[in-house]
């Protein structure tokens, strides 16, 4: 397996584990004031999944472009 197909596999997993993120942060969104202790850590969650997937997505342009 390439050094790009390598990471096109794990953008595909960053991706899935991201759009959870997005999910667990909108379901606590909508039961608020419930849980509300728990928005830092939700919030955390997803600014990690997401500056992960970003991350991931330049270097496979890097490595694309090389």
């Amino acid at each position: 397996m390439s050094d790009v197909d390598a990471l096109r596999l794990e953008l595909k997993r960053l991706s899935a584990r991201a759009t959870q993120a997005k999910m667990d942060l909108h379901d606590l969104s909508e039961e608020l004031p419930l849980n509300w202790d728990k928005i830092p850590e939700i919030a955390r969650l997803a600014y990690e999944a997401f500056a992960s997937l970003e991350h991931k997505r330049a270097e496979l342009k890097e490595l694309a472009g090389a």
